[in-house]
């Protein structure tokens, strides 16, 4: 029950000779107190009434860094943040007609993608690690804008920018191009960032960001050529490719896949080239083994219709000109599951709901999957993924 208009209640984080400080849910107060009130403590002012003890702190000396409680504490101005983030993105939504929908979490046919590592959920299912397949089968159902903030979880992925079990936001346009969700990613960035921060700007290794308009946009072949000194087709030979990368002088670290081989040259180069735009940018025109579901691109077979979003060195989104082909899905479906057996990964079974959703018919459509822990913690300027969650995967 609420105390009443003018009521103060929270938890003393310090004295201050006859005042305490009073961390409240709207922020930190000072108020008169009476000696029995110490630091930890839990505390309630009534209007009208002196500051009285509600709870004594029984855990040792307060703060103590190392409890949950320190923790949390330390993390509720990110989280309060996070809270006004997914209400902004939301409105947004609501704003340009989506609905938002929900699909399960746990599957029978996981993404077959070889950096992918579904986690077992049992009864020969998996954990999603993303909705993708299921959002496309309501695309095909007849849905035209569609929307939905989920849980997704991934093995082997735990660092100052990933973890497990995560939140992603997706969200599909049928009878729509890239370009619609080039606008919708542009809008909704910036509607978080002002959303938390009143302006749109975000925080990345300390630096301020613009968001605000039209982001650059940049080919994945004028990446390579410009900051790592490759040249790169789309569809050249993984010989062909590993001789330009060692030629500029990238160490190769023993990569013998073409796409290994990619990363090498990328992620040394190529990243912190973008970690250092003053600008958001697009990294367009994705190679065509690097395809996953995304479709050709008309007049240029080597690449596909396919951005990743880069904010301060940060992957942010993967968004694709969806594929509707259901032959040459299910093609690169069991491409992928040659790829997992050649690298000894665990086979998962195809999904056979999505290709004959496909076969029925998908329209054209374009779609993206944006990662909000990280979208937080660019909104908040937040160091590590861990303070932008409530509880991290170790803390559960």
């Amino acid at each position: 029950m609420s105390a009443g208009p003018g009521a103060i209640h929270g938890r003393v984080i310090a004295r201050m000779g006859a005042l305490a400080l009073v961390r409240t849910e709207a922020g930190d107060v000072k108020v008169p107190c009476g000696g029995d009130v110490e630091p930890g403590d839990l505390v309630e002012r009534r209007p009208g009434e002196p500051l009285r003890r509600v709870r004594a702190y029984l855990s040792g000396d307060y703060p103590t860094p190392d409890t949950e409680l320190a923790r949390l504490d330390r993390r509720r101005k990110h989280l309060v943040e996070r809270s006004r983030a997914l209400a902004a993105i939301r409105g947004l939504f609501a704003a340009r007609d989506f609905v938002e929908v929900e699909t399960p979490l746990r599957v029978r046919a996981p993404a077959l993608e070889v950096q992918l590592h579904a986690v077992p959920a049992g009864d020969g299912e998996w954990l999603i690690t993303s909705p993708e397949y299921q959002m496309k089968r309501l695309l095909a159902g007849g849905f035209e804008r569609i929307y939905q903030v989920c849980k997704c979880f991934r093995g082997h992925e735990d660092g100052h920018q990933h973890a497990p079990e995560f939140t992603m936001l997706e969200w599909y346009r049928a009878w729509a191009g890239l370009d619609d969700i080039l606008d919708d990613t542009e809008a909704l960035v910036a509607e978080v960032a002002r959303a938390v921060r009143g302006e749109p700007v975000v925080v990345a290794q300390g630096r301020r960001i613009p968001v605000d308009g039209a982001w650059p946009r940049l080919t994945v072949a004028e990446a390579m050529a410009t900051h790592a000194g490759v040249t790169v087709r789309g569809d050249e030979p993984v010989e062909e490719l590993a001789a330009a990368v060692t030629a500029a002088g990238i160490d190769l670290g023993g990569a013998v896949h073409w796409d290994d081989v990619f990363f090498a040259a990328f992620v040394e180069r190529v990243e912190p080239a973008l970690a250092a735009m003053d600008r958001p940018v697009f990294v367009t025109d994705w190679p065509v083994r690097l395809a996953a579901l995304a479709r050709r691109k008309p007049g240029n077979p080597a690449v596909v219709e396919r951005f990743e979003a880069y904010v301060g060195g940060l992957e942010l989104a993967n968004a694709f000109g969806e594929l509707t082909d259901p032959v040459e899905q299910r093609a690169r479906f069991e491409d992928d599951l040659a790829a997992r057996a050649a690298r000894g990964l665990p086979a998962y079974p195809l999904d056979e709901r999505l290709l004959a959703a496909l076969t029925e018919g998908l329209p054209p459509c374009a779609g993206i999957a944006l990662g909000i822990d990280r979208l937080v913690m660019l909104a908040t300027g937040a160091d590590h993924i861990r303070d932008v969650l409530t509880f991290a995967h170790d803390e559960r």
